[in-house]
């Protein structure tokens, strides 16, 4: 049964916070079960307790039954998840609260298949929350899980990518968690679209030369949990895409040029270094995969900016050294806003990439 929100379209949200009940549901699905189906890169280290952290992680399954509830163990209190049922084109706004609880988000449902899809707005910064499982109603079952979508995809970013404010008011703070909602930014816009399979790698603030914060990309990327800088380690071999996606130095380009943070600040040549560096670090991962050097669509593609000079260089630089490796450089357009882009943008950006990896890949 598809869901309605598989298609790129704005919708007009009203936030709703559900609150924690007592389940009357008599079914209980535990969160290993086989029939459930996650999406992204998920703490599965105590399988009877998978952690979501990156935005964009998700949870989706097909059952039966009257009523669905969903028990959460929300670590800071400060995470925001969309709860989609069967075409419902809106999806409930969950706030959760801190510690476990259960959610009641559905009951007297018509007789028959349901489907619901839990999705993480937020991201690592707003810590991780373990899914507990879901409860339905008694006789209710589970049934065999959604088809995946055909191709799979891979992002790494920053706020940009994640959606930072991206369903804030135009000319408003833009830094609220709730007005954070990365299924309506362009990577995961662009992935249904194009019928992938899509991670998110991204954090608000986050450089690869220099960061908001005490690290980079390049000591990020990596972890298997998105709080912060750890030691957890994803493994690469569990999940290969056929396309990655790179769209940082943003907050490089503030940081370096106008906030004057690093001192002297980095020649063209390092900047440059910098970047192929990381790419070929992703590079060592996936030998074989598409990679799109992005940037966009905040200021650092305004005209007059190096920023794009220095992606296109280190691209270039890239295929001399390798002719046969799969690489090109993607700029999402300036628009003159200089917040973090809203939705429309990211919708124009989400048609951009898609338009690009049907011509360069043939989805």
């Amino acid at each position: 049964m598809p869901l309605n929100p598989f298609r790129p379209k704005r919708f007009a949200f009203t936030l709703s916070l559900l609150s924690a009940v007592a389940a009357c549901a008599s079914t209980l699905i535990v969160p290993n079960d086989r029939r459930l189906q996650y999406t992204g890169r998920i703490d599965f280290s105590n399988p009877a307790a998978p952690q979501l952290s990156w935005p964009g992680t998700s949870v989706t399954a097909n059952f039966t039954g009257s009523s669905l509830a969903l028990r959460l163990d929300d670590q800071s209190g400060t995470n925001f998840f969309n709860v989609f049922l069967d075409n419902d084109a809106q999806p409930t706004i969950l706030h959760c609260a801190q510690g476990d609880k259960t959610y009641s988000v559905a009951s007297n449902l018509p007789p028959g298949k349901h489907r619901f899809l839990l999705t993480k707005r937020t991201e690592g910064g707003d810590g991780a929350t373990t899914f507990r499982g879901m409860e339905l109603a008694d006789g209710a079952q589970i049934l065999r899980p959604p088809k995946r979508p055909r191709h799979k995809m891979e992002i790494y970013g920053d706020s940009i990518s994640s959606g930072m404010g991206n369903e804030a008011p135009d000319g408003e703070a833009d830094n609220d968690p709730k007005e954070k909602n990365n299924f309506l930014a362009y990577g995961p816009i662009a992935a249904r679209d194009l019928d992938a399979e899509l991670h998110v790698i991204s954090q608000s603030g986050i450089g690869i030369m220099i960061s908001w914060f005490d690290f980079t990309m390049p000591q990020f990327y990596d972890q298997l949990s998105a709080v912060g800088n750890n030691d957890t380690h994803w493994d690469f071999s569990k999940w290969k895409p056929e396309l990655v996606l790179i769209n940082l130095f943003q907050n490089d380009c503030w940081l370096i040029d106008t906030r004057h943070r690093i001192d002297p600040p980095p020649t063209d040549e390092q900047r440059i270094q910098a970047y192929v560096d990381f790419v070929k670090t992703i590079r060592a991962k996936y030998p074989k995969t598409y990679i799109i050097c992005a940037l966009g669509s905040m200021d650092a593609t305004q005209p007059g900016s190096k920023w794009p000079g220095y992606v296109s260089a280190a691209v270039e630089q890239m295929k001399r050294e390798n002719p046969k490796g799969k690489i090109d450089a993607l700029f999402f357009d300036y628009t003159g806003y200089k917040a973090h882009p809203r939705v429309q943008q990211h919708q124009a950006n989400a048609a951009k990439l898609a338009a690009f990896v049907r011509e360069k890949m043939g989805w």
